[in-house]
């Protein structure tokens, strides 16, 4: 039997129904699964803090207290899983403020230039990940309508699951994995809930 390295995991839980929607149904069931396996969990309920960030503003510098906060949480665990749902080929707007706000240069990544002596390139050169580099960032993410409806905008990467992972993710020198869940509805009969949390339980094992 294959052992299970144990790992701490970070769970930054984006959906404003924190008690019975189904993305709380993925975060309880994964929580649930992985403390089974031995993992340790550090949830934060975004919806549910005392303390809200600010809407995102780089005049705010130094940045809120609470950017440090939780980028203490992050360099603690092994894994960072942001849960929520698609808005508009978005996350939800407090998950990806949180986003602007803790994976932030420097301490997400920085810039090093390749020309810097050169007066018209010097802004051109690729960054080198910080405080994340070589963990996992996993992203759980439901869509309201089939796949098929999402596939036209596939070859763009202005989609949430090939932005992150491109643009945001890959920055951080992040490991990056994804869990989907598409026509995710109110009346989503028992059946398919629960072919969907076994997916989530063996997601979960896989970390």
């Amino acid at each position: 039997m294959k052992k299970i390295k144990k790992k701490k995991i970070l769970i930054i839980f984006g959906h404003h129904n924190t008690k019975t929607s189904f993305n709380s149904a993925v975060r309880d069931t994964f929580i649930d699964e992985a403390k089974r396996l031995g993992h340790s969990i550090d949830l934060v309920n975004l919806f549910d803090e005392q303390e809200q960030l600010p809407f995102y503003n780089t005049n705010l510098n130094p940045p809120p207290k609470l950017v440090q906060d939780y980028r203490k949480k992050l360099e603690e665990c092994d894994v960072m899983f942001l849960i929520g749902s698609c808005h508009n080929l978005r996350l939800n707007s407090i998950l990806e403020n949180w986003v602007d706000w803790v994976l932030h240069p420097k301490w997400f990544f920085s810039y090093r230039s390749m020309f810097p002596a050169s007066k018209y390139f010097k802004n051109y050169g690729y960054p080198i990940p910080g405080a994340m580099k070589g963990k996992t960032g996993i992203v759980s993410i439901t869509y309201g309508g089939p796949m098929i409806t999402y596939f036209n905008f596939s070859i763009f990467d202005n989609i949430p699951y090939r932005r992150i992972k491109k643009s945001v993710f890959k920055l951080g020198g992040l490991k990056t994995r994804y869990i989907r869940f598409y026509s995710i509805l109110p009346n989503l009969d028992k059946a398919t809930f629960e072919k969907h949390m076994l997916k989530v339980r063996k997601f979960a094992n896989s970390i």
